[in-house]
């Protein structure tokens, strides 16, 4: 009985540990990573966190590498979890790479990226 109530003890405070060393991860994203789409107007990234606009950002490069013209980011005012990047001009066709660093109102940064394609 006692190790059974040792064995819990230790299960729940690791379980506890694992939450607060969580990161913000992108559940999804628009285009989706992988995928081959018509020229998108935008990218929407989709985290599972709150997310901290003016400490947090997000780079598009487009065939042959080169950074791709996109307005400001925008961070949804009513969940800060839905980050907005319009693309000022119609993607060209190709590959494109999306890498994003973000920040969350815990003050954790976490980065990462994902590719799609445009027909």
């Amino acid at each position: 009985m006692r190790n059974a109530i040792i064995a819990t003890v230790a299960v729940a405070a690791l379980a506890i540990a694992g939450q607060a060393g969580a990161h913000a991860r992108l559940i999804t994203g628009a285009p989706k990573a992988g995928s081959t789409v018509a020229p998108p107007k935008q990218l929407t990234l989709h985290y599972s966190e709150r997310i901290v606009p003016g400490a947090s950002h997000v780079a598009v490069t487009g065939p042959g590498g080169g950074a791709v013209a996109t307005g400001p980011m925008a961070v949804d005012a009513k969940t800060k979890r839905i980050v907005t990047v319009p693309f000022t001009g119609k993607p060209a066709t190709g590959a494109y790479k999306v890498v994003w660093h973000m920040k969350t109102e815990d003050g954790h940064e976490t980065d990462g990226d994902f590719a799609f394609t445009v027909k």
